[in-house]
């Protein structure tokens, strides 16, 4: 029996088995593919022929895994568009602005309390400020309030993270990835890596006629080739010049979007994505050590009540802005406070970059929190809400009576 190939096949059947139980419970898949790799890591014990360590094939489902942040990333800029966030008004522009800026104090403020250096603590910073888009929409449809009035801004503002994703992920490129030490270095690098971005998208956009014009491709198979094909060509120059991979695949899914056939490459490229993605998530459960959890869970239930927090302030902020209720308000914060996709690979660049390992610990637990505890704080939002307004009201009438 070949090893390798036994070993992806059982990888397969118990992603597909843990993504049947989160289904039934109406809860992010995301948690329990890292829990089971996690529970079946190269560290774990094994029985005579039970064997759930993935020792042959770990190195092949590693890769699987990074393919699946390229595809993730490449989805993310698909649906992205800068024209459209200016579009959106100064209310979803300064609410996210509001949101970004909170956050990402949360994470200086947890970064100084561990006495982290300063590239862990823009690792903590990336990992804290990354709401996940997967799980914020797919609770917004659960919950059937897509139609909501403050739906709109909710999206506007998860649109505004991404774009902090993008900028932020560049500057953690040439902080990290590149090897620099001093703030000359450092400064350089990240200069080098945004005006590669701002230089991609500019030739993307000018030479846009051209890529419709080489995409004009009837064969779905070769259309699907060429695709790719662009895909990692662009992850992989962008690795040379010190910009990380993910943001090259971020990149070319920013280019192709304004393409003819945006929605074409996106409706082909959804089960790659769900496909790898799957197994990148997996594989990062996979690198953990459950008996190294322990050291982090203080650090990320500080980071999770930071987070909370600083989202329902944000939340507050933006509705108010916005001109929509206190309810609806909280229900913006609440509903932004899913952390997921994004928050690992911020974690997977510090692995990258051999910055200190308790970054994955911190970056598994805190994401398990509240990729659990997000949907169900969005649930309860009203609840919450009232529960909060009334204990207010009592104290404000405590000193007259």
């Amino acid at each position: 029996m070949d090893a390798v190939v036994f070993e992806i096949g059982l990888a397969l059947g118990l992603i597909a088995l843990v993504g049947l139980v989160s289904e039934k419970f109406r809860f992010s898949v995301i948690p329990f593919y890292i829990i089971v790799g996690m529970a079946m890591g190269p560290h774990m014990p094994h029985f005579g022929i039970l064997d759930f360590r993935f020792i042959e094939s770990y190195e092949f489902i590693e890769f699987m895994g990074r393919v699946g942040v390229l595809f993730l990333l490449f989805y993310l800029g698909l649906e992205f568009s800068i024209s459209r966030l200016l579009k959106s008004g100064k209310s979803i522009v300064a609410g996210g602005a509001f949101y970004v800026g909170l956050n990402f104090v949360s994470g200086l403020l947890l970064g100084w309390l561990l006495g982290f250096p300063l590239k862990e603590t823009m690792v903590v910073c990336g990992i804290m400020t990354s709401s996940s888009t997967a799980i914020v929409a797919k609770v917004l449809v659960d919950l059937k309030r897509t139609a909501n009035p403050e739906t709109e801004i909710i999206m506007g503002m998860i649109m505004f993270d991404d774009l902090f994703i993008a900028i932020h992920m560049s500057f953690l490129s040439g902080l990290v990835l590149s090897g620099a030490t001093s703030v000359g270095a450092i400064l350089k690098t990240s200069v080098f890596a945004l005006a590669f971005i701002l230089l991609f998208i500019a030739a993307g956009r000018k030479f846009m006629k051209y890529i419709d014009a080489a995409l004009e491709i009837k064969s779905s198979e070769l259309f699907l080739l060429t695709v790719s094909a662009l895909l990692f060509i662009t992850a992989g120059l962008s690795e040379t010049v010190h910009v990380a991979e993910a943001i090259g695949a971020l990149l070319i899914g920013l280019v192709l979007a304004d393409s003819v056939h945006g929605k074409r490459i996106e409706h082909m490229i959804v089960p790659f994505r769900d496909f790898f993605g799957a197994m990148f998530f997996f594989s990062f459960g996979l690198s953990i050590d459950p008996m190294s959890l322990g050291g982090a869970v203080g650090a990320a239930v500080i980071g999770v009540l930071l987070t909370i927090a600083a989202n329902s302030i944000s939340g507050m902020i933006a509705g108010k802005i916005a001109g929509v209720s206190n309810k609806q308000s909280a229900n913006i914060g609440f509903t932004l406070v899913s952390r997921g996709e994004f928050s690992i690979i911020m974690a997977s660049i510090g692995k990258a970059g051999g910055l200190l390992p308790v970054l994955q610990s911190f970056a598994v637990v805190y994401v398990l929190i509240l990729a659990v505890l997000g949907p169900l704080l969005t649930k309860e939002s009203k609840a919450i809400y009232m529960l909060t307004k009334a204990v207010g009201a009592k104290f404000r009438r405590a000193p007259q009576e």
